[in-house]
């Protein structure tokens, strides 16, 4: 049998049956254009301390004494979960690398290393700035972290991006840093830290945020963390880290949707994208079908909604990381069907991360090539219009955005 012969099956995201292709028609890592969603810059008191504002000078440098604790620096990255049974039991994970990047060209290297052409980049320590209780200096945190990427991180030349940081402390400091960068080429998101944010994000109190990003075009991004408070995620404190992962992250996401569609969100600001990363994909189509349920048996309790709560969940966006591996991936192509997300699913690696995800486990899905396209980049050059397409691809994309 000739090598030219010899086929593979790829499954639709429509439901069609599967399809045959030649084997040597299928795509490497290097044939498409990967955008990651999701990659982490490994912010210090240290770093920040030049670029914050006067007044809080003294109390980042205090931080920068403190003895570096991974997510748990006091006063600078505070734990929810600090006393509650079982929280300082070791991990039997080891650890074969420093899982930080300290600067771009850090992290130049290695996505190219794993085949990433552009990284938008979310903060490490600044995963739980929810949980520093005062407002004024989460604010300047803020603040301070902006100027530090703007200078240290996002270059026209390294197709590196970031996303500004929405303190819920104070939604007015967050709208000014949202003008402040809403014309910079290289900001192109607005994240919404989850880890103890109290209310959730679609309270009213949240409002000028969107109204700010809907204005700039810029979307927000939810990202969560593993982290707990006595009040949320539910329990936790008897769980171990598998547990414990899997409930901070997922719950987290379904809060703040059911959240988002409590309050009318999508219907006040229905040019908002939304996006949820972090917590991989397997739990939106539950929700989806839960909330039409209730929608329907209860739909007065939301009378803003002239549709089922499905058809606003499938305007919103889903970064894949940590992607579900099922032992047949076809039941993963499946779910992203059932929640249409063809369209609306990015790439997201997690580098550097314990947990990060290779390319490699979102493009070997059986897929089309053209839905690997739209998973692996296209999706997120819609989604995010500032990106810029690398040199390698710009005659290939050049009447992208036209379509």
């Amino acid at each position: 049998m000739s090598e030219r012969t010899i086929q593979a099956y790829v499954y639709s995201f429509t439901g069609e049956l599967p399809m045959a292709i030649d084997i040597d028609t299928r795509l490497t890592l290097d044939d498409v254009l990967i955008i990651d969603a999701d990659v982490h810059a490994h912010e210090q008191p240290e770093q920040l301390a030049p670029y914050i504002d006067p007044a809080w000078r003294e109390a980042i440098e205090n931080a920068a004494k403190v003895p570096a604790r991974y997510l748990n620096r006091p006063g600078f990255s505070p734990t929810g979960a600090v006393g509650l049974p079982g929280a300082t039991l070791p991990s039997s994970r080891g650890k074969a690398r420093e899982e930080i990047v300290w600067n771009a060209d850090q992290m130049r290297r290695e996505l190219a290393d794993l085949h990433i052409d552009v990284g938008v980049l979310f903060p490490d320590e600044f995963l739980k700035i929810a949980g520093i209780p005062n407002p004024d200096y989460a604010a300047a945190l803020g603040r301070a972290y902006h100027r530090w990427l703007e200078e240290q991180w996002v270059h026209d030349d390294n197709d590196l991006y970031a996303v500004l940081m929405a303190v819920p402390h104070d939604p007015d400091a967050a709208v000014q840093e949202i003008k402040r960068y809403a014309g910079h080429p290289r900001f192109i998101g607005v994240y919404l830290p989850t880890c103890q944010v109290y209310p959730l994000w679609g309270h009213q109190k949240y409002w000028k945020i969107y109204e700010a990003a809907q204005d700039a075009g810029l979307p927000v991004m939810l990202h969560s963390v593993s982290g707990a408070s006595w009040a949320f995620p539910f329990n936790t404190e008897q769980m171990s880290v598998i547990s414990t992962h899997t409930a901070s992250h997922v719950f987290a996401m379904m809060a703040n949707m059911m959240s988002f569609m409590e309050h009318g969100v999508p219907v006040r600001f229905p040019d908002l994208q939304i996006v949820f990363c972090e917590a991989g994909l397997t739990w939106v189509p539950f929700l989806r079908m839960r909330l039409d349920k209730e929608y329907n048996e209860n739909r007065r309790g939301w009378p803003y909604y002239a549709d089922r709560p499905s058809a606003y969940i499938k305007k919103m966006w889903f970064a894949t990381q940590p992607v579900e591996e099922p032992v047949n991936p076809r039941d993963l192509v499946d779910l992203i069907r059932i929640y249409d997300g063809e369209d609306t699913t990015i790439f997201a690696s997690d580098w550097p991360h314990h947990d990060f995800d290779h390319p490699r486990a979102v493009f070997n899905l059986p897929i089309s090539n053209e839905a690997k396209r739209k998973l692996m980049g296209e999706n997120a050059l819609r989604l995010f219009p500032k990106i810029r397409v690398p040199v390698k691809y710009r005659s290939e994309y050049a009447a992208f955005r036209n379509r």
